[in-house]
């Protein structure tokens, strides 16, 4: 694709001096405004911190200062950076990576303002029935009380704790814990003590009970309070009553159903709200179908639909509806109502406007009513792109953060025409980003390197791409100009087939797949085609099942009733499972939620250096154990920040700042616990090191410097030890797990799967990775990657592609065949970005498929 911004014909250039955020190393680079910049170089080399932690954020306090003190509060403001000065810098929109809002009530419609235009067209435009009086548009929103449907209240579900749910056994007696709703601990034995006080029978079988005793212990909202004889029989009981004996206490009684609601409702420990909610059950509302909406918001019609029914039609299909409005009507409508039939186009053609944009971008097949926590990280930002250009701003820098992230590279050129798009209506895209594309389609390149972290943060070229052929210290010129060939081997074959029967699942439709067992597999397709629905949900869950264990759950945010809608799923295993001992899902899930979870911590490595601190002579002589060197552990942290290393400060109107702690200056520990020396460091020394210098500080202790060499394998070389996990990319979270899993003795017949594992990475890192699962599989084990990365694709054993398109359009299997098979076929939309690929990269093919 051409470039049409000649970078001779400049406005200005945005110039910085002296920046020092992170491993920035007082660097002075000059960025032409009114052109595509890309920063590139490898991971963790300072393309973020430049782009974001310097431009971005300085551009946000610019802006902020214009803003009143209290409008501030409003604004995520990040910190002030380090730089000594930038000059000719616009005002700045950032569209990061991040995950979608935590509660379903946000949607594609809410996050693109479609659903807006929707609610007004109803309001001022659609069918009402004959004598109903018109609705504002608020009432056509499931998340104002004019709009949600009395019953679930906007949710489309109704939430209950039913017998079945809370009593799982009826075969148990209550006191063999019939009612596994209760708390299994003292609480439910006080329960259980209490019904005997009230003359209920606990040692007979719970079906056993009346209905009506059943439908009293677990639904009353009484709560009687009476005395306890704890351990004693009904018998014993009644006697203790006659006899007016002291009770060993009084107590309250809760029925099952009122303490789950309760706790649910409650509660601050989020395993608890977790143990409640599986008593709970979810069913479509009867009231509103599941729609959401008040009767009266859905009797209104437009174009045969009411407003949940259009909602749920593809982005795709929402075009077609509408096309036909863009023009002037001169129909019925128009005649009899023609301020609705204006009010009719004036909408349809805006919002046909901006779903031409987010058709463009690859989004057809989203639905309006998708909630975003169902939406990946780069869907999630090409929704906020297409909004950005439908605004038609000027003379602003939008900051992408790899904006191709779990883009196939066909949806990759979609991508490019919409930042063509913001840059001719006269903006300046800073783009953050790896992907080889969309660096050949750059203005002008910023390549930050030479390696990472402490041995990065210098700007290695500034300047057009073609300059950059000549920086021999570039990593990426290698890569544009230069790809070195991928590595000659014959295929690995399979040792047996995983075939998966009748697969169903959102876009999949009784698919029947099959997975080679002992080989490399990539799964490929365009975005939305239904490659992550079988590989990271369909083929997880049934691996799992069969095998009786479970897999790691993402921590629960928001309202957890919210979430518990099912995916209607089937199919089977129908063979294969037998070679399968083990299933290990490496995701791109946070490692920890707080600063004290970090890299050494995750991985096991803090465990061998605490012992190292222990075992040394003055340690010994002190008896510190290695519970000394935890900063979780109050006898070795700091007092006042109790092992934070820091103190936030709060500033009434500017964003809290978090400044090392005063008294142990950001080490963390106390001052006894830092006498002791390692081989001349403190155990906060030892943290503060990047992976890369424990390498060599460790050089005679063998199971720590064998940790810490498959950390360097999989590209972390960069990070510290003690590097909170709250600083991780979903990339590098990805990367830790993987390496904690490749220093565990191989046992061989494991399946590992990892959804697009390349997110983040340069493609000198991709090849380091792919090296490391290849590892993996020539160990005896089987990987399997949902992937967009050709590299990655080119070289694996088995390429399972599917398609045709996204959405209704995929979920079928186009070709599962060896790559070079695949690049050939015409039907698949992955084989020519393929084929290009291993035209450049693979100068003698034959011998791969030998």
């Amino acid at each position: 694709m051409s470039r049409p911004h000649d970078p001779a014909n400049r406005n200005g250039f945005v110039r910085v001096r002296g920046a020092r955020e992170h491993n920035l190393k007082n660097i002075d680079v000059q960025i032409p405004r009114d052109a595509l910049v890309v920063f590139t170089g490898v991971s963790g080399s300072g393309k973020s911190s430049l782009a974001f932690g310097t431009l971005y954020a300085e551009a946000q306090r610019r802006y902020l200062e214009s803003v009143s003190p209290y409008a501030r509060r409003l604004f995520h403001q990040m910190a002030v950076p380090e730089v000594d000065a930038i000059d000719g810098l616009p005002p700045a929109v950032a569209l990061q990576q991040q995950r979608g809002s935590p509660t379903t009530r946000s949607s594609v419609g809410s996050v693109t303002t479609l659903s807006n235009l929707l609610r007004m067209l109803y309001s001022r435009a659609g069918d009402y029935p004959k004598g109903q009086p018109l609705l504002y548009a608020e009432s056509f929103s499931p998340n104002t009380p004019e709009g949600a449907c009395p019953r679930c209240h906007g949710l489309g579900r109704i939430y209950e704790a039913t017998e079945d749910s809370m009593v799982p056994d009826p075969s148990l007696t209550i006191r063999e814990r019939a009612i596994a709703a209760w708390p299994p601990a003292w609480q439910g034995q006080n329960q259980r003590d209490i019904l005997t006080t009230l003359g209920y029978d606990v040692d007979i079988p719970w079906r056993q009970l009346s209905k009506k005793d059943r439908d009293w212990i677990l639904f009353t909202d009484d709560q009687p309070v009476v005395p306890v004889y704890a351990g004693f029989t009904r018998a014993e009981v009644k006697q203790a009553l006659k006899r007016k004996e002291e009770p060993s206490y009084m107590g309250t009684f809760t029925s099952a159903r009122r303490y789950v609601l309760h706790t649910f409702a409650t509660t601050e420990s989020a395993m608890m709200k977790k143990r409640v909610a599986q008593y709970v059950r979810g069913a479509e509302c009867p009231l509103c179908r599941g729609k959401r909406l008040r009767r009266e918001s859905l009797s209104v019609k437009f174009a045969g639909y009411d407003i949940a029914e259009l909602s749920g039609q593809t982005l795709s299909k929402l075009g077609d509806i509408f096309h036909p409005y863009v023009e002037r009507s001169t129909g019925k409508l128009a005649k009899e109502h023609p301020e609705k039939a204006e009010v009719v186009r004036l909408i349809a053609q805006d919002l046909c406007g901006r779903l031409t944009v987010l058709l463009d971008l690859g989004l057809g097949y989203l639905t309006l009513d998708r909630s975003t926590p169902t939406l990946s990280p780069g869907e999630l930002q090409r929704l906020r792109l297409a909004t950005q250009v439908r605004s038609n701003l000027f003379g602003v820098v939008y900051v992408l953060d790899e904006p191709s992230a779990g883009l196939h590279p066909a949806d990759t050129e979609a991508l490019l025409r919409a930042l063509d798009k913001l840059k001719a209506s006269g903006n300046s895209l800073f783009v953050v980003e790896h992907e080889l594309d969309v660096v050949r389609h750059a203005d002008w390149i910023v390549d930050v390197g030479p390696a990472a972290g402490v041995h990065g943060g210098e700007v290695l070229f500034s300047g057009t791409p073609d300059d950059l052929r000549s920086v021999a210290k570039s990593q990426t010129r290698r890569y544009l100009f230069d790809p070195p060939p991928l590595p000659v081997r014959p295929a690995r074959p399979p040792i047996g087939w995983l075939k998966l029967r009748g697969v169903t699942r959102h876009n999949l439709h009784s698919l029947d797949v099959e997975f080679p067992v002992g080989t490399f597999t990539s799964v490929t397709g365009v975005s939305g085609s239904g490659k992550s629905s079988l590989v990271s949900q369909v083929l997880v869950e049934l691996v799992s099942e069969q095998l009786g264990t479970t897999v790691a759950e993402e921590p629960v945010e928001g309202d957890t009733l919210e979430r518990d809608t099912p995916a209607t799923t089937s199919g089977k295993i129908v063979s294969g499972l037998e070679l399968i001992q083990r299933l290990v899902v490496v995701d791109q899930k946070a490692i920890g939620r707080t600063p004290r979870s970090n890299l050494a911590t995750y991985t096991g490595l803090f465990d061998h250096v605490r012992n190292l601190f222990a075992a040394t002579k003055e340690a010994r002589a002190r008896r510190y154990n290695a519970g000394r060197f935890s900063f979780n552990v109050a006898a070795g942290r700091c007092p006042n920040c109790k092992g934070e290393g820091f103190v936030m400060v709060e500033l009434l109107f500017l964003p809290s700042v978090y400044s090392p702690c005063p008294v142990c200056k950001g080490a963390r520990y106390n001052p006894r616990t830092l006498e002791i020396h390692y081989r001349g460091k403190n155990i906060a020394e030892v943290l503060n090191l990047t992976v890369d210098a424990a390498y060599e500080f460790f050089a005679d202790d063998l199971p720590t410097r064998r940790a810490l060499h498959v950390l360097r394998e999989v590209g972390l070389g960069y990070l510290r030890l003690g590097q909170p996990a709250t600083e991780l990319s979903g990339g590098e979270a990805q990367r830790i797990k993987l390496a904690t899993e490749l220093q565990r003795g191989q046992q061989g017949n494991t399946l590992y799967i990892l959804d697009e594992p390349t997110t983040g990475l340069h493609p000198a890192d991709v090849e380091r990775l792919v090296a490391q699962l290849d590892r993996l599989v020539d160990a005896g084990n089987t990987v399997i990657v949902v992937e967009h990365d050709m590299r990655v694709v080119a070289g694996s054993d088995w390429v399972v592609d599917i398609g045709p398109g996204a959405g209704e359009e995929g979920g079928k299997i186009v070709i599962a065949a060896r790559p070079q098979e695949l690049a050939r076929d015409s039907k698949s939309r992955t084989a020519p970005y393929l084929a290009s690929f291993l035209a450049l990269a693979s100068p003698e093919p034959a011998e791969r498929s030998a």
